[in-house]
């Protein structure tokens, strides 16, 4: 009484449950691979946050530094460039310092660069031309 086994009905069988299984789930390596790619792209995004934090906050200093330099501009042409006008103003809380240099150009105008520098360092310039009569 031997049974007898058909062996290629069982193989197919065996075969079957094998490649269904096999293509079913995920691998090691393709999970590894996943959880890497997802780390790098946050990794960039925060990056991309850190660096936009960082620009708008230096912005509120610069913008008090060009209105300062646009203030000593307007003063410039009112008073020329002959008047003692302050080294030192504050706005918005911040002390900015003001520096002007003034050269004669080739046109007969007289130059004036404007620096305007907050303390923490972020700062304006502005270039302006005087008519040659404005020195009172």
């Amino acid at each position: 009484m031997h049974r007898r086994i058909n062996w290629r009905v069982n193989w197919r069988r065996t075969a079957r449950r094998h490649t269904a299984a096999s293509s079913a789930g995920l691998t090691l390596v393709e999970l590894a691979v996943a959880v890497l790619v997802l780390s790098v792209a946050s990794l960039a995004a925060l990056r991309a946050a850190d660096q936009s934090r960082i620009a708008a906050g230096g912005e509120a200093p610069r913008l008090l530094a060009r209105i300062a330099a646009r203030n000593r501009a307007e003063e410039l042409q009112l008073y020329g460039t002959a008047r003692s006008l302050p080294g030192q103003v504050t706005q918005g809380g911040r002390t900015i310092t003001l520096e002007t240099a003034a050269k004669p150009s080739a046109g007969g105008l007289l130059q004036a660069t404007v620096t305007a520098r907050v303390g923490s360092g972020e700062g304006a310039q502005l270039v302006l031309y005087l008519a040659p009569g404005r020195a009172r």
